[in-house]
């Protein structure tokens, strides 16, 4: 479908957009549900369901805190990552970061 674009009005501009709009829309939900039964499929094959394998991943945990503030017992670190402020100013005050143990 070629239309000239230059030779449309404005009110007929915006109805293509709006056409066009609900069209993409259109295609991405088809897409998406076309997407959700391979993955079911694919799930089904392995002896799950897709809930089971969605539900399953990305739980994981910060671990547990080895260093607190002595200032600020609550504040706390687990040693691992960046270097919480209160853990920069210790050091540069001359603690060691065995001070801070818990």
């Amino acid at each position: 479908m070629q239309v000239e674009l230059e030779s449309l009005s404005r009110e007929e501009l915006t109805k293509l957009i709006s056409d066009a709009t609900k069209a993409l829309k259109s295609v991405d939900a088809r897409r998406k549900a076309e997407a959700k039964l391979a993955a079911e499929k694919v799930a089904k094959e392995f002896g799950y369901s897709l809930d089971e394998i969605l539900s399953a991943g990305g739980k994981t945990t910060k671990g547990a805190p080895k260093y607190a503030n002595p200032a600020d017992p609550s504040q706390t670190w687990t040693g691992r990552g960046r270097k919480p402020k209160w853990v920069v100013d210790a050091l540069a005050s001359g603690k060691s970061v065995e001070d801070m143990e818990i």
